[in-house]
């Protein structure tokens, strides 16, 4: 049994997005605090590769950190200051509710997938979910930060706490494998459950749909910046939810509770993608108004061309954060 989980969790990733993700680091838009040798910034000082700023030597100071070319152009004697290199802490939080079973793609043959879609053969938003979960646990554990997990819906369900360690991407797979639960989406809830476990500053991937409430959702990216967290934006959905080709009447069914109702899909598509059109824009711009990167992820398009789009367009924002 254990050896066939194995297997599974290495489906998750293609090599095609292996390759496609190798160049690619998911870089800290905040300073971190860690305590361990990595790539991002710390507001701690110390010996490390990034210079911070000077200081006025005192007595004591340890003479190797003079800088003896501000001292030849002032005579006077100043210590470099560094910003410790630190790891990152990336905590993937998969929304695991009813609304996220639906899919209208056929799965692909040998990939991964959680048991619901296998038993369907339909490859649903929480399995796209599933799969950008594991791409950026597998990067994060790949640049050498520590990696963590929680499935939500509206209570905190399966989490894995944070890890470096090579074991870590197959915890964090198995705890992928499950299924989505008969409940809705409160973020605002989920997100007060998980910085109460969280100390220190971390970045959060919210993998969802977020068919939720827009205050619970501005209630939830306020807590997050609150606490000092970054956090990553993935709205994942459907194909046929972003462009609602449906063409004969039909009995449609609300997948948390909503009941069922036969409406003929033509008549109200304009004014359906109006209101996804609005919903989208709105999150995106409270992502935006709380400093927070926010992209939509189609689940019939792969996962790594979107992965580093986002990548290549956070890191160049960094970039000129810092140059400026």
């Amino acid at each position: 049994m254990a050896e066939a989980t194995y297997v599974r969790a290495q489906e998750y990733l293609a090599p095609e997005t292996l390759v496609q993700l190798a160049p690619f680091e998911l870089r800290a838009k905040m300073i971190v605090e860690g305590v361990m040798s990595g790539m991002h910034r710390s507001p701690y000082q110390g010996m490390a590769v990034e210079f911070a700023e000077h200081r006025q030597y005192v007595p004591g100071d340890d003479l190797k950190h003079l800088d003896w070319k501000v001292y030849g152009r002032t005579d006077k004697l100043y210590i470099k200051q560094y910003q410790q290199e630190t790891t990152l802490d990336v905590i993937p939080l998969v929304d695991a509710s009813a609304s996220m079973s639906y899919g209208s793609l056929e799965v692909k043959s040998g990939w991964g997938g959680t048991p619901a879609s296998r038993r369907r053969n339909i490859w649903t938003k929480f399995d796209h979910a599933t799969a950008v979960a594991a791409a950026i646990a597998y990067l994060s554990l790949h640049n050498q930060d520590r990696v963590g997990l929680a499935v939500f819906a509206d209570e905190l369900g399966t989490v894995v706490s944070r890890s470096g360690a090579r074991a870590q991407w197959r915890r964090v797979v198995n705890a992928l494998s499950g299924e989505p639960v008969k409940a809705k989406t409160n973020l605002a809830k989920i997100s007060d459950q998980v910085i109460s476990k969280i100390g220190n500053r971390a970045l959060f991937v919210i993998i969802s749909d977020l068919f939720d409430d827009l205050e619970s959702i501005r209630q939830s990216l306020a807590r997050f910046r609150h606490r000092r967290h970054d956090v990553i934006l993935l709205q994942t959905l459907d194909r046929q939810e972003l462009r609602f080709t449906f063409s004969q009447p039909a009995p449609f069914l609300g997948l948390e509770g909503e009941g069922r109702l036969r409406i003929d899909p033509r008549m109200l598509r304009q004014g359906y993608l109006e209101a996804l059109r609005r919903h989208t824009d709105e999150v995106a711009r409270l992502a935006l108004e709380f400093g927070f990167d926010y992209h939509r992820l189609d689940t019939h398009e792969s996962v790594a061309p979107a992965l580093t789009y986002l990548l290549a367009r956070r890191n160049a924002q960094i970039k000129r954060s810092k140059a400026g």
